[in-house]
């Protein structure tokens, strides 16, 4: 993908797009900011975007995960809705309550749709249970096997998908907001930061088991280490690690501004599709240390060079002892990884996504018609 060669215009006639996630505000993580960006683009580049959330919803809390909230009766409510869109194109986007009652609505009213593979879960329930994997790959190649195209942003998860009986796989990688993630430049450090010992290791995400955050704390290396973001994990890590600093959750400038004072960007999690937190830490120039796994070896390269022909400049380093790969990223160069993540270009996204979808009634005068408020 080069983003230099996109042509920006925006169609006279766009689609009307009805998108469909389990995952929304308040939830704070990358899948949420991918189809926040994603809705945003797409209404940018003159498409018409109607969100389907729980915030439409009588919700609970998900067990362990209580700042993630399951839709309550989703099945005749989610009819009503869809039924009482005007759409060209249905993406589910996620395998919660709502994305199985919106499956069924599609495939009992005979409509096509897509959908995606934002969270490798088979492998997230494994890391906190004593189950297999192999258990629930079944259940998600079930939601997935109607879709006219399951959109996966790696290559290492579409290989993975397509050994474990999945079909209809279609790329579609991320994108990210150049604009809000960039150097620090002529800014002043923040205040919070001050006084802290150099350099300054960051970690942003959910603080949980299936993230492999401990991993990153127990390293020994020179420094502060930094943590953003919340998760069941937090209050016995925060107190296991005294020395480390918990921020809490962080958003928009704010988290832009931790990203760019950090010395080197550290992702332990072993179980990611992709790691959109990775791109962002690129584009503020911040190098990435992280294992060599599925997620780091697809975005960042099995070298830590990108995946992209033509590019040569290392921008992280990966390592099995991520305390040799946080001492490698901490020497490479941060222009580097500027312009590396110019590579994920959101409008290039927002096309790829739109070229994916299955249109299946003529389009008319396009019209914002989100149902949830932004």
């Amino acid at each position: 993908m080069d983003g230099s060669t996109l042509n920006p215009t925006a169609p006279k006639t766009g689609l009307k797009i009805c998108l469909v996630t389990d995952a929304w505000h308040p939830q704070v993580n990358g899948v949420v900011r991918t189809l926040d960006n994603l809705r945003f683009e797409l209404e940018r580049l003159g498409h018409a975007v109607t969100m389907l959330t729980p915030r439409l919803f009588k919700t609970i809390p998900c067990p362990t995960y209580p700042e993630i909230r399951l839709s309550l009766n989703t099945r005749k409510r989610t009819a009503q809705l869809l039924s009482g869109i005007k759409f060209d194109a249905v993406h589910i986007a996620t395998e919660g309550p709502l994305g199985w009652s919106a499956r069924r609505w599609c495939r009992k009213n005979k409509v096509a749709f897509t959908t995606a593979y934002h969270t490798d879960f088979p492998e997230y329930i494994a890391a906190r249970t004593l189950f297999s994997a192999n258990w629930f790959y079944p259940i998600f190649r079930r939601f997935h096997k109607p879709s006219a195209g399951v959109l996966v942003a790696t290559q290492t998860i579409r290989s993975l998908l397509q050994k474990k009986g999945f079909t209809n796989i279609v790329p579609w990688t991320r994108g990210v907001d150049t604009e809000l993630f960039r150097p620090l430049g002529t800014s002043a450090p923040m205040l919070e930061l001050s006084g802290l010992k150099r350099p300054l290791q960051l970690y942003v995400g959910r603080v949980s088991v299936e993230k492999n955050v401990e991993a990153f704390l127990s390293c020994n290396t020179p420094g502060t280490k930094i943590v953003i973001g919340d998760g069941p994990a937090l209050k016995t890590l925060s107190a296991k690690y005294p020395d480390v600093c918990f921020m809490g959750a962080k958003f928009g400038h704010d988290l832009a501004q931790f990203y760019a004072n950090a010395n080197v960007f550290v992702f332990p999690s072993k179980t990611d599709t992709f790691g959109l937190v990775m791109i962002e830490a690129l584009a503020a120039g911040t190098p990435v240390a992280a294992y060599p796994v599925q997620g780091p070896i697809d975005v960042l390269g099995p070298d830590g060079c990108g995946p992209f022909s033509g590019w040569q400049a290392q921008i992280a380093a990966l390592d099995t002892s991520l305390e040799s790969a946080i001492h490698r990223a901490l020497t490479l160069n941060r222009d580097d990884c500027e312009a590396f993540a110019k590579h994920y270009d959101w409008p290039t996204v927002a096309q790829q996504f739109v070229s994916a979808l299955r249109i299946h009634a003529p389009s008319g005068n396009p019209a914002v018609t989100a149902i949830v408020p932004a």
